[in-house]
């Protein structure tokens, strides 16, 4: 694979990643979305299909890496760091890419939720509930959607959160790193399958102390997007919380390469 062929496979894949998986969380977030409140069950398989698919559209050019861990991880096991940068590039590009489309998709949603007064006032009722509720705020100091871009943590320690994410982070490399132990289930395409699937089963089981970024690149580009678009009310990006979600998947990444090499 070329130097150009990895950036684009990546910037292509990571940013249908982003645009279906921020996509979920836009739909079930938004007021005047038909998905409204449809839970974590939906945020959850919607991820996990988001990264299937970004995988699938990128897997011939780049191997649909989508995520600095699996790059560090995949380095760590093989050895070979040349194109290191270029994945990151393309991750990082690929991302941003894919926030914006959101952006984009949900337009009308944003400026009606961002200039709602139940939401601005944090007392928005859910309609899946019988109680009033505040959305996205308080627990988490950034604006009432930075939810959709970016993740934050149920209860807030630094400490405690990086552990959350190297645990889930290592967790999903050391999987994508055992399934290339078996060559056909690769070359049948069902690893990436599974990969998706494992995704789901990350949020469902580790997803809910952090909202499992599980990946640098899908929460800090999306972030730097909430900061730079022209958001009405959105508040704070909440840029002291967002070294977490690099560190601890990066942490994670880490960890199961040197699993792979001492255990297999």
């Amino acid at each position: 694979m070329s130097s150009e062929e990895i950036f684009t496979g990546e910037l292509i894949g990571t940013a249908l990643l982003i645009l279906l998986g921020g996509g979920v969380s836009a739909a079930v977030v938004l007021k005047h979305s038909k998905a409204r409140s449809g839970g974590w069950i939906v945020v959850a398989f919607g991820w996990g299909l988001a990264v299937m698919s970004g995988a699938y559209a990128a897997n011939e050019l780049s191997g649909a890496h989508l995520n600095p861990a699996v790059t560090l991880g995949l380095s760590i096991k093989s050895g070979d760091w040349s194109h290191v940068p270029v994945y990151l590039g393309g991750q990082m590009a690929g991302a941003m890419v894919g926030a914006f489309l959101v952006w984009l998709t949900y337009l009308g949603q944003f400026q009606a939720h961002l200039h709602d007064p139940e939401v601005l006032r944090g007392t928005d009722v859910d309609p899946a509930g019988p109680v009033t509720r505040p959305v996205d705020a308080p627990k988490l100091p950034g604006g009432p959607v930075l939810g959709v871009f970016a993740t934050g943590p149920e209860i807030r320690n630094p400490a405690q959160n990086v552990i959350t994410e190297t645990i889930a982070t290592t967790v999903l490399v050391l999987v994508i790193l055992t399934l290339g132990l078996n060559p056909g289930l690769t070359r049948s395409g069902i690893s990436l399958l599974v990969v998706g699937l494992l995704v789901v089963s990350i949020g469902l089981s580790l997803g809910g102390p952090t909202g499992y970024a599980i990946n640098p690149a899908r929460d800090l580009g999306p972030r730097i997007v909430h900061a730079l678009l022209p958001l009405p009310n959105k508040g704070s990006s909440d840029w002291s919380y967002a070294w977490v979600p690099v560190l601890g998947p990066l942490a994670g990444g880490a960890a199961a390469g040197g699993i792979f090499r001492l255990a297999f």
